[in-house]
């Protein structure tokens, strides 16, 4: 049987690494609403600062202790950045598992949206050497959803774009993925990935 792809380029978070949605620190026992700190980090004007490398992880940090720091102090400031970079997280035990099984077939390239701390956190984790390749989008200057990465992670996998499987959990990057001719998958729960990867594993998905 003809497959409709040759390479497998995966998401990172909220696909093969979770995080604890409780895990971070309470923001109430320093007088701040939740969720200030993600509003802060994640501010398109800083993260994305951080994700294309302009700036590195350890400045990405500083920069958020100093716009918390107005709001409740530099020591909380402090501790609540330190709280955020080390939130609790788990690799997702069964889609590792299934991207080890395709490894077997095709080449799997982790395509994330990360900073200058991604390799060191994979390490800590085990999961560095879990795929054939990284395309960390801080090392490479670019961020899903800008077609470049997509085709930087083709060549990494060495097929022509039109032959890569992408698979994310957010719908604006697997749209531009499949905008460029690949085959996107959503991926939303184990059973989207068992029936993307049906064909290639010779499985059916579970339900």
């Amino acid at each position: 049987m003809t497959l409709p792809f040759d390479a497998v380029l995966c998401d990172l978070d909220g696909v093969l690494r979770i995080f604890d949605p409780d895990g971070l620190a309470r923001e109430s026992d320093f007088g701040l609403d939740a969720d200030t700190v993600k509003s802060v980090a994640f501010a398109p004007e800083l993260v994305n600062r951080a994700v294309t490398g302009e700036i590195t992880d350890e400045e990405w940090q500083a920069l958020i202790a100093e716009q918390l720091t107005p709001l409740c102090g530099p020591a909380a400031a402090a501790e609540l950045t330190r709280a955020f970079v080390v939130a609790p997280h788990r690799v997702n035990t069964p889609v590792l598992e299934l991207l080890t099984q395709a490894r077997e077939h095709v080449p799997v390239v982790l395509v994330t949206n990360a900073t200058t701390r991604l390799e060191r956190d994979l390490a800590r984790v085990g999961l560095l050497n879990a795929v054939d390749a990284i395309v960390n989008s801080s090392a490479v200057g670019v961020a899903k959803p800008d077609r470049r990465i997509y085709e930087i992670a083709a060549e990494r996998a060495g097929v022509a774009v039109s032959r890569c499987l992408f698979i994310d959990d957010s719908a604006g990057n697997v749209r531009a993925a499949r905008q460029l001719g690949m085959t996107g998958v959503v991926y939303g729960a184990l059973a989207d990935l068992e029936t993307a990867l049906g064909p290639l594993l010779g499985t059916a998905p579970r339900y």
